[in-house]
């Protein structure tokens, strides 16, 4: 038993209602549930409930057994005096207010349906991926859909919170925090945190002065991730040493802390030298970047923005080393499917809240114009229940997996809540 259903109980009024006594004998009548409150303080504010025919206003606190009361230490806490009933599932002491005076407890356990009481601890008990995973394909379509939605705008802001903290160590350049963010989701899954180091490692501000030469992003990029530190007797090579031995002094550029590249196990457009080539391709090539970003509002849009390729040495090659056939390494529609979902849909959330503007319906409209992103998560929902297949559908999913099936919080999920109350 948690306090969750218990919340989940008295706020949805699973209880039967009618000639509700006390553990005292007093009756009860509930006339209004209150409003849950989900930060320190009583579980419902403002509530109104009539005992033995007088009207109470105040407060209502939920424990699993009365003795939590004092096990919180409510019974010395102010912000507990204004607490009008106590809810509980079971009573085993009498509780008292700081002043000393006693609060009327209601006790639900002979009150409660068994059935809901079993539909509970039947998916509170489940051993499957997630706890619903027998009843989710039988879960309200439209429903789902609504619950998705939601959960997509509480994962961007989420990620709106990540960019005010990249914001306030940037000096609010939102220019910065965008190419933090770009280079990080350039690096994809394997080098996602290597590229993020890499950002990390020096100042915007440098990318800004040198960005009207490609051969000096390239150095910069590739210097600091640790690329250019071998003797390879090429010319490209070692034209792209001199330089960074030259920024290198000129910023006073340190790699410390930047984390080794991976390239095991990559496909060879996935390789890290293409990334940053095709990264170091487009700042020189886009100087109002953010600009354009905030300015853009559709797929195909964002396709033609992002239509670069790798510099002219990439074309023939994947290493510094490894020679390939001569072919235009751009950025595939599904790089940049990605780019968008993780990027510049949260850059566009994020920078639209704060200038205090509200963009759900551009923004819903674009991520659900991009298909679903294919990964273990999504796979296996699709596998219990045809979804709609787009982007906004695996965010939701991601979000919904990871914040409340992992966490067990299947009463706060709305698929949760309606699959223990749809068989009462």
């Amino acid at each position: 038993m948690q306090e969750d259903f218990l919340h989940f109980i008295w706020k949805y009024k699973k209880l039967n209602a009618l000639n509700l006594k006390s553990t005292k004998g007093e009756s009860i009548s509930i006339v209004n549930l209150g409003q849950h409150n989900h930060n320190s303080g009583p579980d419902f504010f403002n509530a109104q409930v009539n005992i033995n025919e007088q009207l109470w206003a105040g407060n209502v606190e939920i424990h699993i057994k009365s003795s939590d009361w004092y096990v919180h230490n409510h019974e010395k806490d102010k912000a507990y005096d204004n607490v009008i009933l106590h809810v509980v599932w079971e009573h085993d002491t009498d509780i008292f207010r700081k002043d000393n005076t006693e609060i009327t407890t209601l006790e639900l356990k002979s009150i409660v349906d068994k059935t809901l009481l079993n539909s509970y601890n039947k998916l509170m008990q489940s051993k499957s991926w997630i706890n619903c995973e027998t009843d989710f394909p039988n879960a309200d379509e439209f429903l789902v859909n609504n619950w998705l939605e939601r959960l997509y705008i509480e994962r961007l802001e989420r990620k709106s919170k990540d960019i005010e903290e990249l914001l306030s160590v940037s000096n609010n350049d939102w220019e910065t925090v965008l190419f933090k963010m770009l280079t990080k989701n350039f690096g994809l899954k394997v080098n996602g945190e290597p590229f993020q180091s890499l950002a990390n490692s020096f100042d915007f501000t440098v990318v800004r002065k040198i960005r009207y030469e490609i051969s000096d992003l390239e150095a910069l990029f590739f210097g600091q991730s640790g690329l250019l530190d071998d003797d390879i007797q090429d010319a490209y090579y070692k034209d792209l040493h001199k330089r960074y031995q030259f920024l290198k002094q000129k910023f006073q550029l340190s790699s410390l802390g930047v984390m080794p590249l991976q390239f095991f196990r990559l496909r060879p457009p996935n390789f890290p030298t293409l990334r940053l080539s095709q990264l170091a391709v487009l700042y020189h090539s886009m100087p109002s970047l953010f600009s354009d970003i905030i300015e853009l509002n559709t797929k195909k849009a964002f396709y033609k923005l992002f239509e670069i390729e790798t510099s002219e040495f990439w074309k023939t090659h994947y290493t510094f080393s490894k020679v390939s056939k001569s072919v235009k390494k751009k950025l595939s529609k599904s790089f940049i499917d990605l780019l968008i979902i993780n990027t510049i849909l949260p850059l566009k959330f994020s920078y639209a809240k704060a200038n205090g503007k509200t963009i759900e319906d551009s923004i819903f409209t674009l991520v659900k114009s991009i298909g679903i992103e294919s990964n273990n998560i999504t796979e296996k929902f699709l596998s219990l229940k045809p979804l709609d297949k787009s982007g906004l559908t695996s965010q939701g999913l991601i979000q919904l997996k990871t914040e409340y099936c992992d966490k067990n919080k299947c009463l706060q999920c709305a698929i949760g809540s309606y699959l223990i109350s749809k068989n009462e």
